[in-house]
């Protein structure tokens, strides 16, 4: 089941932004020190009253060095191509402005859902302002203080409130998702028509000829399938059309529905650095990730060039250490059989779950063959250790000081898991607190 789309609409400066990390809070991508891991405020996840779903900050949109009102008219259509729910941002202190008002016109026509958030309105003297904004036709205006949280649990009501019923028939819980990204024509198209065997989607030499996140269940050895291919992700500079806009948020989200992400390059061409930012979109994901070298058909090699390639793939895509690599060729179906077995056991890795026993076993020997290293005199002391979570799989490490805990320690204890319990091709995550800490 997809979850539902949010799109924030507003013009600049009434506080899109500010309302955006109200409603995904903690739930932003983790900052890490490592090279080709992206973040972008422009899409998140958002809980409220048990329901999960997207956001779109359309503030984080770069739509050039149009008018105003001709970027706020792009905003309302990309909000209104992608969501299933409106947030239409308006400033309480400056009042109703033109803009405001073509844009709700837009949104009117559109037949979406709309929910109307009069900002700023902090100050209790200036809570009657946000009358005015029923002029808008909208329904009914929220006063509401992004900067300080207040009235967004109101707001927030009337959103679920606005999301479509789910559907009846479920997709099959058992079905594996396997969403492919990668640079324009590197071949994705060509390598879902080589795994479902006919041609489902276009193939073209011309670069963004895939727009839309295509998906397709299919069955193999009695396991089912979703494949989804999506557009091409360009340099952000390289971003000129809002359809290619519409193309890159498409793709964001079937990365975060997807068990597992194949991030696809261009044996002829090697790799650049838009290759690691976007796998750096599906480790943020938390996905598990399968490094797809295609069109090896048509690289001149010896008997070393693989050996070569896949050092290289290792250096250069370090944060993602955990992924297997696949060399095949989508034209020859050379090695396309290894692909999906390989799909299957990273999808289980994604979900597996360790004896909480076991685990404390290996982790008691880590400790046992490697002390963790003092700190001016005092010492880290791991009491236990237990999982918490899959898809990724997450671990907390209960101690005496999580501050004694370094980087470097943790790294360790995710090697020695890993060559305890395999994990290939998910990243894990290893969290620590203090004994007794909920």
């Amino acid at each position: 089941m997809s979850k539902p789309t949010v799109a924030i609409v507003g013009r600049p400066n009434v506080g899109k932004s500010t309302i955006f990390n109200r409603i995904v809070g903690g739930r932003t991508a983790i900052v890490e020190d490592r090279p080709g891991v992206t973040r972008d405020r422009l899409y998140g996840n958002g809980t409220w009253l048990d329901h999960e779903f997207h956001v779109i900050d359309t503030g984080g949109i770069d739509i050039g060095d149009e008018p105003l009102l001709m970027q706020m008219k792009a905003q309302a259509e990309i909000a209104i191509e992608e969501s299933d729910v409106i947030l239409f941002i308006v400033d309480g202190k400056t009042g109703l402005t033109e803009a405001d008002e073509e844009v709700a016109r837009i949104l009117r026509r559109s037949q979406k859902p709309v929910v109307l958030g009069v900002n700023k309105l902090d100050n209790t003297k200036i809570r009657d302002q946000k009358y005015e904004f029923y002029s808008l036709g909208l329904g009914d205006p929220y006063g509401i203080s992004g900067a300080h949280g207040l009235g967004l649990g109101d707001l927030l009501d009337q959103v679920i409130k606005d999301f479509p019923d789910e559907k009846d028939a479920p997709e099959d819980e058992n079905a594996i998702r396997f969403t492919l990204i990668g640079r324009p024509n590197v071949g994705k198209s060509s390598l879902v028509n080589a795994i479902l065997g006919k041609e489902r989607v276009i193939v073209s030499d011309l670069a963004g000829t895939t727009r839309d996140a295509i998906d397709t269940p299919f069955s193999r050895d009695g396991q089912t399938y979703v494949i989804v291919d999506t557009a091409g992700i360009r340099r952000r500079g390289k971003i000129y059309e809002k359809t290619e806009k519409y193309s890159v948020l498409r793709a964001q989200r079937a990365i975060e529905e997807s068990d597992v992400v194949l991030v696809l390059i261009n044996g002829e061409e090697g790799i650049i650095e838009q290759d690691k930012k976007i796998a750096g979109i599906a480790h943020d994901a938390g996905r598990a990730v399968i490094i797809v070298v295609n069109k090896w058909d048509a690289v001149n090699k010896d008997d070393k060039t693989m050996d070569k390639f896949r050092k290289k793939i290792r250096d250069e895509f370090q944060f993602i250490s955990y992924a297997p690599i696949v060399f095949l060729s989508a034209l020859t179906k050379q090695r396309l059989p290894q692909l999906l077995p390989m799909i299957q056991q990273v999808a289980e890795n994604h979900s597996l779950r360790v004896q909480t026993s076991l685990l404390n076993d290996c982790i008691m020997d880590t400790v046992a063959m490697t002390p963790p290293p003092s700190d001016k005199g005092r010492r880290l002391k791991i009491y236990y250790a237990t999982q918490v979570a899959v898809r990724p799989p997450v671990f907390i490490l209960f101690v005496n000081d999580p501050e004694l805990l370094h980087f470097s320690y943790i790294r360790h204890i995710e090697n020695r898991i890993r060559e305890t319990f395999g994990f290939v091709g998910t990243p894990i995550k290893i969290l620590s607190r203090k004994k007794n800490e909920q």
